[in-house]
């Protein structure tokens, strides 16, 4: 009954998927690297914040660092273009919403100008990355998914 279902040894060791190292590839990626260091900064300005604006803005802004991160090692888990698009668009909005929460805690004079210029300039370094990153993908790669977009 269960004859059809033989394995096939001639499989080659080099198409066997490791975890581990695709992990580790990821956590390498200068993208991740950067995003990461985007945690970390915003992590801190939102821990400087008084109780009120940390309530108000806090959670928005480690949601959208966090989420740049998510998506990017959701987009190098998969091959398909369409799907890489997709999580590449909602890093995109993710990361212009954190600099723009930069702006908007600058108009409050919450913190010195310096250390809102640490966090943009790590977002602008991440917007380059970004880049070079998104024109890495191969676009005769996709399935069509019906919802009609990057096709």
């Amino acid at each position: 009954m269960w004859d059809d279902f033989e394995e096939n040894e001639e499989d080659d060791d080099e198409s066997e998927f490791d975890p581990k190292t695709h992990r580790d590839q990821i956590y390498s990626h200068p993208l991740m690297k950067k995003g990461k260091e985007i945690v970390s900064l915003t992590h801190a300005l939102v821990g400087s914040l008084d109780e009120a604006r940390r309530e108000l803005y806090g959670g928005m802004m480690l949601e959208d660092a966090m989420v740049m991160c998510a998506k990017f090692a959701g987009a190098e888990g998969v091959k398909d273009y369409i799907l890489k698009m997709e999580n590449a668009t909602v890093m995109k909005v993710h990361a212009r919403h954190l600099n723009s929460m930069t702006y908007q805690l600058a108009m409050e004079e919450t913190h010195a100008e310096e250390h809102l210029d640490l966090l943009r300039e790590a977002i602008e370094e991440f917007k380059n990355l970004f880049v070079v990153w998104v024109k890495g993908f191969d676009s005769t790669d996709k399935f069509d998914d019906g919802w009609g977009l990057f096709l």
